[in-house]
């Protein structure tokens, strides 16, 4: 089975999107282009055809990331209390 190449993703800002909105909608249907969309310059949006398979990571391998960075973070903590009890004072 021969695998299907990736259009290249394309940058258009977010002033040039409003002004063609329809060409853009238009090559992403056909053409199935790519476009992520910025704002002043900084990625804000991507643009991609309705079937596109987006890579996402498992829920799984999510929480195993979160609960390794909170223990990376538990290790070199200096204060007597906790992140929880720091946040909830500030709230306050």
């Amino acid at each position: 089975m021969k695998k299907r190449k990736q259009p290249k993703t394309e940058e258009i800002g977010i002033r040039e999107l409003k002004i063609h909105a329809s060409e853009v909608v238009r090559a992403v249907k056909e053409k199935r282009a790519r476009y992520v969309v910025t704002q002043r310059g900084v990625p804000a949006a991507l643009i991609i055809p309705l079937d596109a398979v987006v890579p996402q990571q498992a829920a799984d391998e999510v929480w195993e990331r979160l609960m390794k960075l909170g223990a990376e973070i538990g290790q070199g903590w200096q204060n007597e209390k906790s992140a929880v009890e720091i946040l909830s004072e500030m709230r306050r």
